[in-house]
């Protein structure tokens, strides 16, 4: 297996000058049209966090996630020259169920955390429907993986290296969240450190993108529906559990009102993983980009 991440390397990304910016222009061109694929799976879904789910709902939404990750591997195909690697179906399954596991646990051990430090209040459980959070989990975590890794980080990583890709992909996931409702600046600090570094974390481990798109997905519905808590600063209508800040409590601590992702444990459960993660992803070689194929008739050495 050749060693590196493989962020593109022929036809629109092919070597030779300027092809930083080329990368650049092909990220922002992908950003825009896959951006457009989400807010159409989120037209489908809302209005979400508001009750009365239906499982066609979630099946609509999975639908255009899958048609939208379809859609990436034809336009790479056409204008990168290969079939996405990160995409690839073989390990999809095992990829998916161990991101599903971890980010249902990280979840877990901040709220577990929130509660033992005695800043939440948690009740239930109580009857609630799941498909709401369920068709958000699927659509955040599709797309957003595929949006902010498969086509920011890679692209990026491809411009300018791992290092100011890693930052950038991270700043940018960190400040959309800004447009959230209740979102604060310490919120999106939060998230592009605890979220944007970790889940980057374990793309780069991979290869590809089911595992952090499992994570994500998990952390989401976890958030939502298990816990009750607000998912990035959304409440949610119908929840297993309910989970709220205590009056009083110091938001730096609670994560307020835009839920625990800006609370202090899980900056320190997400930050923790996306340590280890990335450092194992450096450890196996893919902090660079796969090397460009040796010109023809070259002898390597």
């Amino acid at each position: 297996m050749e060693r590196g991440l493989e962020v593109g390397r022929e036809r629109v990304l092919h070597p030779g000058p300027l092809r930083w910016l080329r990368a650049f222009g092909w990220m922002a061109a992908l950003f825009v049209i896959f951006t457009i694929v989400y807010a159409g799976a989120q037209a489908v879904g809302n209005p979400l966090f508001q009750g009365g789910g239906r499982a066609l709902e979630v099946l609509e939404v999975t639908a255009i996630c899958v048609a939208g990750l379809g859609l990436y591997a034809l336009i790479v195909r056409l204008a990168e020259g290969r079939w996405p690697e990160e995409l690839s179906l073989k390990p999809a399954l095992l990829d998916l169920v161990l991101g599903l596991l971890i980010g249902t646990l990280m979840l877990s051990a901040a709220v577990g955390g929130l509660y033992a430090l005695g800043v939440y209040e948690i009740s239930g459980p109580r009857a609630a429907s799941p498909w709401d959070t369920i068709a958000m989990a699927i659509e955040s975590g599709v797309m957003e993986e595929l949006l902010m890794r498969a086509i920011v980080l890679r692209l990026l990583m491809r411009a300018f290296g791992i290092w100011p890709a890693l930052a950038l992909q991270a700043l940018l996931f960190g400040a959309l969240h800004l447009a959230n409702p209740n979102a604060t600046l310490t919120a999106a600090v939060a998230i592009a450190i605890e979220a944007g570094l970790m889940l980057a974390g374990f793309y780069l481990l991979t290869g590809r993108l089911w595992m952090s798109i499992g994570v994500h997905a998990a952390w989401n519905f976890t958030q939502g529906w298990i816990w009750g808590a607000s998912v990035s600063g959304i409440p949610v209508k119908e929840s297993w559990l309910v989970s709220t800040p205590k009056p009083g409590a110091p938001e730096f601590l609670s994560g307020g009102a835009f839920g625990p992702e800006a609370s202090l444990p899980a900056m320190v459960v997400g930050t923790s993983v996306a340590v280890v993660v990335l450092w194992m992803a450096w450890r196996k070689g893919m902090f660079q980009a796969r090397p460009d194929a040796a010109p023809e008739g070259s002898v390597s050495a």
